[in-house]
């Protein structure tokens, strides 16, 4: 089998109602931008992934044809390590490797999960809210939840004063007592032309212990930068409160360090932005030697979650999150390009099962809503 093609569609979809992401204070976001790819094979099967993250920045097509074109698909492996000059020259090579397992998968007839030796069992998941909002919204949030079956909630923390976003994680435990309550600070990155003043070592502990207090914390994300695996190490000795992070760092060896230093008690790697699928394995094998959990990242769009429920299918995961924060951030405009939503049933998720990633592409409106 040989790669022929690589088709790039450049995606706008408007949301009906508008988003407020916490990591952008002062944003307000009304379309979700993807880049979607689709390899082309002679033996009739395509590949598709997305690169949500780098939507809009530049234009790599030539490059991945120059890199992909005339490859084996099922040399995952080797093409991997090919595809690594992107990370010089342009956006992560790891949505690609995405594309190459759905190609497998489908040469195979079977999801994804299944030829990595996974189940087709439900995922806990987790409600993984994307704004900062206030108690009394809040609290009504948490109720939809529950009543849906979650059994834990995300919270985001992310701006110079935390306090708000502890006192609303304060008033949903009084109200919700068994409610396991994760809080993401978003301090692991930064977003360009966003001004937020990071967290020092003593912000980052002074939050930890106010959850502590708090009681039933699942953990505390990101609170310091990703590549500050000395201070992540010293806070996690100061604190009960479990730390978690991981979702931008770049390929497995990040990973090793966290590990080798003794930064995260979750790691969290996403299938397209960190590790690929093959990588997330690994390091999902590298947290159960050394006694660490297991959780990815998998707030992107309905592609990008797809491809992260194989992984976690088919590795010993904790927690699968579920991105969703009505009015703006719902499974429809989160998974705009597939045929059907991904839902939460019971507060689990189940991967797709049909071959490859499993999920059929709405064309039509794809075709509608391609700008290249």
């Amino acid at each position: 089998m040989e790669i022929t093609d690589v088709n790039q569609y450049h995606l706008r979809y408007d949301m009906p109602d508008s988003f407020h992401p916490a990591w952008k204070p002062g944003f307000e976001q009304s379309e979700h931008e993807v880049l979607l790819f689709e390899l082309e094979t002679d033996a009739g099967i395509s590949g598709v992934t997305t690169a949500s993250g780098f939507a809009g920045r530049m234009d790599y097509l030539e490059l991945a044809e120059m890199f992909l074109v005339g490859e084996d698909p099922r040399e995952i492996e080797s093409l991997v390590e090919k595809l690594d000059p992107l990370n010089l020259w342009g956006p992560r090579p790891w949505h690609f490797e995405v594309a190459l397992w759905d190609i497998v998968g489908k040469d195979a007839g079977k999801p994804i999960y299944e030829l990595l030796g996974g189940s087709a069992d439900p995922i806990p998941a987790y409600a993984s809210t994307g704004e900062r909002q206030g108690p009394e919204e809040r609290l009504e949030y948490v109720h939809d939840r529950v009543d849906e079956g979650f059994e834990a909630v995300k919270l985001r923390c992310h701006g110079d004063d935390p306090a708000p976003d502890l006192e609303v994680a304060r008033r949903i435990r009084e109200a919700y007592p068994a409610l396991t309550l994760m809080m993401d600070a978003n301090m692991g990155w930064s977003v360009p032309m966003v001004d937020v003043e990071p967290w020092s070592f003593k912000d980052a502990l002074s939050v930890a212990r106010e959850l502590e207090d708090i009681g039933n914390i699942g953990w505390l994300e990101e609170p310091l930068d990703r590549r500050n695996y000395e201070g992540l190490a010293r806070l996690r000795e100061k604190t009960d409160i479990p730390i978690a992070g991981g979702e931008f760092n770049n390929g497995v060896h990040h990973f090793r360090e966290f590990i080798k230093q003794g930064s995260l008690d979750v790691l969290q790697p996403d299938a397209v932005l960190a590790t690929g699928i093959s990588g997330g394995t690994k390091v999902a094998a590298m947290a159960d030697t050394h006694g660490l959990d297991f959780a990815p990242h998998t707030w992107n769009d309905g592609l990008g979650f797809v491809a992260n429920l194989h992984m976690l299918a088919a590795t010993d995961a904790s927690w699968c999150e579920y991105p969703i924060d009505q009015p703006g951030w719902t499974p429809e405009s989160r998974d705009f390009l597939l045929e059907e939503p991904v839902v939460a049933e019971d507060g689990a998720v189940a991967p797709p099962d049909g071959p490859g990633l499993g999920v059929d592409l709405d064309w039509d409106l794809i075709e509608e809503l391609d700008e290249s």
